[in-house]
C-alpha cells in the first residue's frame, strides 16, 4: 500500500473521510498496525510510562525517541509516522525547536513532528516549518504541561472562556503552517468548532465524533497500558489478563516439567547421538 501524504490527509478531510491514528511504540505494533491500514502512527512521548514505567513523560529524551521512532518506521515503512518532540526538546528556542526535530526526520525517517502548544509556542512551530518540516500541533490536554495541570490528567477548555483560547490557539497554529491538528481531552463542541471552522485535519480523543479522525493509545486500546486511563479510552481487548494468563501456563507447565515437549526441540539421530557419547568416553 502507498504511504499517505499531508495532502491526502487533507483531501479526506474534504471528502469527509475519517482519519485512523494510532499511538505505537515498538515494531511489532507498527507491523501490525500497517497491515490492518492505520492511516497515521505516532511515536508518542508517552512512551516513558507505556514502556519505561515513568509516571510521567516529562524524563523521556531524544535518543529515546529517535530508537522508538526507528523501530516504528521499521515495523511500518509504508505508513505516515509522526515522531512526538519530547519535553524541553523545543520549548526553549527555535533553534532548538529546529535542532531536535530534524535530528527526529535525519535519524529515524519520520514523515513529521508534533510538538505541543498554541500561541506560545507559534515561533518554533514556524521555524520547524522554514526548515522544511511537517509539524502537527498538539492542543487541550497537554502533558508537557502536567505540573501546571496539577499532577492530575484532567478535561481541558471546560469553561466558555477556556474553550475560546482553545479555539485561538488552534487558528494560530493553522496560520503557522502546521498540516494537521491534534486536540485531546476538551469537550466535543470545542473540537467540533475548531474542525467546522478551520481548513487544517482536527484528530481527537476523547473530545468526541465531530472531528476529522479519531486517536488512541495503542496500549490503553489493547489493555495493556495503565497510564492515564480516562473514560474517554475505549478498550478493544484486554491483553494484560491475556499475558497473565499465559506467563502463568509457562511457569506451571516448566514447575511440572510438561515442557518443553519433544516438538520443542532437536535431536540428533540415533546413530549421530551414539558417535557422540562415544566420542566422551
Amino acid at each position: 500500500m502507498a504511504k499517505k501524504s499531508i495532502y491526502d490527509f487533507a483531501q479526506m478531510k474534504e471528502k469527509g473521510e475519517k482519519i485512523t491514528y494510532l499511538v505505537v511504540y515498538d515494531f511489532y505494533t507498527a507491523r501490525v498496525a500497517e497491515q490492518a491500514g492505520v492511516d497515521i502512527l505516532l511515536v508518542g512521548d508517552t512512551v516513558g510510562p507505556a514502556i519505561y514505567g515513568l509516571q510521567t513523560l516529562l524524563p523521556v529524551t531524544m535518543e529515546q525517541m529517535i530508537a522508538h521512532c526507528q523501530a516504528v518506521r521499521r515495523g511500518a515503512p509504508n505508513t505516515f509516522v509522526i515522531g512526538d518532540l519530547p519535553f524541553l526538546s523545543y520549548e526553549a528556542s527555535a533553534t532548538d525547536a529546529v535542532k531536535n526535530a530534524g535530528r527526529l526526520i535525519k535519524e529515524s525517517e519520520v514523515d513529521a513532528v508534533k510538538p505541543e502548544g498554541g500561541r506560545n509556542m507559534i515561533s518554533q512551530i514556524k521555524a520547524i516549518i522554514d526548515a522544511g518540516i511537517a509539524v502537527q500541533g498538539h492542543l487541550g490536554f497537554t502533558p508537557h504541561y502536567w505540573a501546571q495541570m496539577g499532577g492530575k490528567a484532567k478535561i481541558q477548555a471546560d469553561s466558555s472562556e477556556a474553550a475560546v483560547q482553545v479555539f485561538e490557539d488552534a487558528k494560530a497554529v493553522e496560520e503557522a503552517g502546521a498540516f494537521s491538528l491534534v486536540v485531546v481531552g476538551v469537550p466535543g463542541i470545542v473540537v467540533k468548532t475548531i474542525t467546522e471552522r478551520l481548513a487544517l485535519p482536527v484528530i481527537c480523543m476523547g473530545a468526541g465524533p465531530d472531528c476529522d479522525g479519531q486517536a488512541l493509545l495503542s496500549a490503553d486500546m489493547l489493555g495493556i497500558g495503565k497510564f492515564f486511563m480516562p473514560e474517554f479510552i475505549k478498550k478493544y481487548a484486554n491483553l494484560s489478563d491475556e499475558m497473565l494468563k499465559a506467563f502463568k501456563q509457562y511457569v506451571e507447565e516448566v514447575k511440572k516439567s510438561t515442557f518443553p515437549e519433544e516438538k520443542h526441540y532437536h535431536k540428533l539421530s540415533a546413530e549421530e547421538e551414539k558417535k557422540f557419547i562415544e566420542a566422551l568416553k
